[in-house]
């Protein structure tokens, strides 16, 4: 039986190498994340419009509002989701009919749709989106967001949707 040389230099090493792979983690497995769901925020639904028409662009445009519908758990993106978009603007007040549009997203999950400029409302330049369950029949929880631009002279606003699955 032949009997293993362990030189100081080897001990050393090894239990060095032991020491950083259990510190760093890797002795565990792998675990997927899971992605949270985006909750309603309050306020989010004021002035929503059942139904507001699919468009590519409301009133004469110059604002991007665009972003991404994931499904919550695993993240992957939801293609075909209605998107509805509603703001005060230099065109019309978030009450109005002609504020109002919706879009779908694409194979991607991602969405985009034009807007006049937003203005602030209540000292605050916001917009209000909602994927609404109602008008979808994928199966998640309608949620709604009214996302508050850092400064009114922004002329986009990028949003996130990650959609709980009922």
């Amino acid at each position: 039986m032949t009997t293993p040389n362990l030189t100081r230099r080897a001990v050393v090493s090894t239990a060095g190498a032991a020491l950083l792979t259990s510190a760093s983690g890797l002795t565990l497995p792998a675990r997927a994340q899971t992605v949270a769901a985006t909750p309603t925020m309050r306020g989010g639904a004021n002035n929503y419009r059942p139904g507001a028409p699919i468009m590519e662009r409301i009133g004469n445009g110059g604002f991007w509002t665009t972003g991404t519908v994931r499904r919550a758990g695993d993240g992957a993106p939801l293609a075909g989701r209605r998107i509805q978009v509603w703001a005060h603007t230099t065109e019309g007040h978030e009450r109005d009919a002609r504020s109002h549009g919706a879009t779908l997203t694409d194979a991607d999950g991602v969405f985009r749709i034009e807007m006049p400029q937003i203005v602030p409302a209540f000292g605050q330049p916001h917009a209000h989106l909602a994927y609404d369950a109602e008008y979808d029949d994928g199966g998640f929880e309608t949620v709604f967001l009214r996302p508050v631009m850092e400064r009114a002279s922004d002329t986009s606003l990028h949003v996130e949707f990650v959609l709980r699955p009922v």
